[in-house]
């Protein structure tokens, strides 16, 4: 069992750890014929059997290492969610991207601490890519075996030189539609469809800023360590804390957000 302290809650090994029971789980059932569930009534919100598990092990493994932790998981719900700590799972951020055999989904699994997201990683196992944070630097591994490389956001201040992702402007509600697509006209190049990945691209410092709409918190809490802990800010369309999900903003950094919430806010 690990033995957390305050200065190593979360070891980098053991987000490798559930790296590799992802891409255990989700890669032999990525590109091949499989049945698709749709969660949604009136809409189209898919599961497939690699999400579901691809969660069980994650939830067996964070069982057997922290088994005082609470877990709040997409697909089979909350598991003593009044804990200090609460590990938050979406096993394959993106299943519209995976059902389609495209690689631009992730395991996501954060850890909150009284409710606030402290730690947190990204894992794509098709590209063999890990991007993480557990309170010391956000950091990338990826498959050429470079070992850790730290990330850091982009200096862009100016929106009229960022690059702005959203998953797609169809999720927005009328009234912010209408926002997005005022603040979409301000930057230099938008782009669509990544989920996940382009959180992480923001903290790798390839783009400038994600604006969203209709998140839960399993799809945002892994995320927040790591564009924090690379110098970004991430908050809800408030300014508040973005760990339970709904509308988003990250940024590069305070400057550039702050230009992205007076356009959002702009009568």
């Amino acid at each position: 069992m690990h033995i957390e302290t305050k200065e190593n809650l979360v070891s980098p090994d053991f987000f490798r750890r559930l790296a590799v029971v992802s891409a255990r789980e989700a890669l032999p059932r990525f590109r091949l014929p499989g049945a698709v569930v749709n969660k949604a009534a009136g809409g189209f919100d898919p599961v497939t059997e690699a999400d579901r598990e691809t969660e069980k092990a994650i939830r067996d493994l964070i069982r057997a290492e922290y088994p005082g932790h609470g877990i709040l998981g997409e697909e089979f719900g909350n598991e003593g969610a009044d804990a200090g700590y609460v590990w938050v799972i979406d096993p394959i951020d993106g299943t519209r991207s995976f059902i389609s055999g495209i690689p631009l989904w992730g395991t996501l699994v954060g850890l909150t601490e009284n409710g606030k997201a402290v730690a947190g990683m990204m894992a794509q196992p098709f590209i063999g890519e890990l991007f993480y944070a557990a309170g010391n630097g956000a950091f990338y591994e990826g498959p050429r075996g470079q070992g850790e490389i730290r990330l850091s956001t982009r200096s862009t201040r100016d929106l009229a030189n960022a690059t702005l992702f959203t998953t797609t402007p169809a999720i927005f509600e009328t009234a912010r539609r209408a926002k997005y697509d005022r603040l979409e006209k301000q930057v230099r190049l938008a782009r669509y469809g990544t989920d996940c990945y382009a959180y992480c691209m923001l903290a790798a410092g390839q783009i400038d800023c994600v604006v969203e709409a209709g998140l839960f918190a399993y799809d945002i809490v892994a995320l927040i360590p790591i564009i924090e802990q690379a110098g970004g800010v991430v908050t809800d369309w408030d300014g508040g804390p973005a760990e339970q999900g709904g509308g988003i903003v990250a940024a590069a950094n305070a400057t550039l957000h702050a230009q992205i919430m007076a356009s959002l806010h702009r009568d």
